[in-house]
């Protein structure tokens, strides 16, 4: 009854508490209902890519990334969507869960149009909306980023107003805030407004000295699953993976999402939503090439600390899955 009341307070529907029988070939995907993630799902079913590699897709709707978590963990669903800081602390703790990425996607540091802001040594005095929390990986490599610019901490320096993504960009807009650190489809909206953005998430990683963007969320799921559903999981990520192809290379795919994208009527939002997605689309993977993961996650640790990666400063063994590579 304790796991019951978890999962309806997380979120998730009656429904999703049927655990799947792992010798179906059939993958129960927990995603959260409003995500960008969807985007990729309809192409998927609109491509017909589900029924080409043989796999049966069943989408469980889920409140948000804390409610996947539990689903995952109570074995309600197959696979979600998570971080990889939150797979390799589970791993420390001696959970089996493991991750093929999904997205590169980061956020950035946005500001009015007309801002005197233009870059970060610009930030200090001032007040800056953070979408989520102290912990937040996007806020946790600014202040590395702040702290390499100007040897100052970022959090002494300027005031931190930490909200949800909505509301970040309401106070930019009306003038509450005088940068805002957000989401990137929610940035995308900002510069679909006239806002500008000051440095990418992606840009301060570079600056830090990682060599390429890293993998920070992907599909996640129990080892126990891979070894049961084996045959069904790569033929999801086979289409995963051709969808993610097809939605970089061919402008007819889109047609249909703009509905899912909230810009049915605003085409400058569609498009520039649609660019911004491409920008984060991983095209390949091979779970041989950790290292600039392993950088990335001793940045956060460095900064960030346990709230941020849990109690461990090194990326946990095993946190990409070895069972694939494309």
């Amino acid at each position: 009854m304790r796991v019951l009341a978890k999962l309806v307070a997380a979120g998730v529907t009656l429904a999703a508490l049927v655990v799947p029988s792992w010798g179906e070939e059939r993958l129960v995907l927990g995603l959260q209902e409003s995500g960008t993630v969807q985007w990729e799902i309809q192409a998927i079913r609109d491509l017909g890519l589900d029924a080409r590699h043989g796999v049966t897709l069943e989408v469980r709707p889920l409140a948000d990334s804390r409610a996947g978590q539990i689903a995952l963990q109570t074995g309600a669903v197959d696979v979600i969507l998570s971080d990889f800081t939150w797979v390799s602390a589970q791993r420390w703790r001696g959970s089996d869960f493991t991750m093929v990425p999904h997205s590169l996607a980061v956020g950035g540091l946005m500001v009015p149009a007309e801002s005197d802001i233009e870059a970060v040594e610009d930030l200090a005095g001032r007040v800056i909306g953070v979408a989520g929390g102290p912990a937040d990986k996007s806020w946790v490599t600014l202040q590395a980023y702040y702290a390499q610019a100007t040897g100052g901490t970022l959090a002494d320096d300027a005031e931190a107003r930490f909200g949800a993504p909505p509301l970040i960009n309401e106070l930019l807009s009306s003038g509450g805030i005088d940068a805002g650190l957000n989401f990137w489809h929610w940035n995308a909206r900002g510069k679909a407004a006239g806002m500008r953005q000051v440095i990418s998430v992606a840009d301060m990683f570079a600056a830090l000295g990682l060599a390429e963007q890293p993998p920070l969320l992907g599909w996640t799921f129990s080892e126990d699953v891979a070894a049961g559903k084996e045959e069904a999981l790569k033929r999801f990520l086979d289409a995963s993976f051709d969808a993610k192809a097809a939605l970089l290379s061919e402008d007819a795919v889109w047609d249909g999402l703009a509905g899912f994208m909230g810009a049915a009527d605003d085409p400058a939002l569609f498009k520039q939503l649609r660019d911004d997605y491409r920008a984060g689309i991983v095209s390949r993977y091979d779970p041989d090439e950790v290292s600039v993961a392993e950088e990335a996650f001793a940045l956060l640790a460095r900064y960030g600390g346990s709230d941020v990666v849990g109690d461990q400063t090194e990326l946990a063994p095993g946190t990409f899955w070895e069972g694939y590579r494309k």
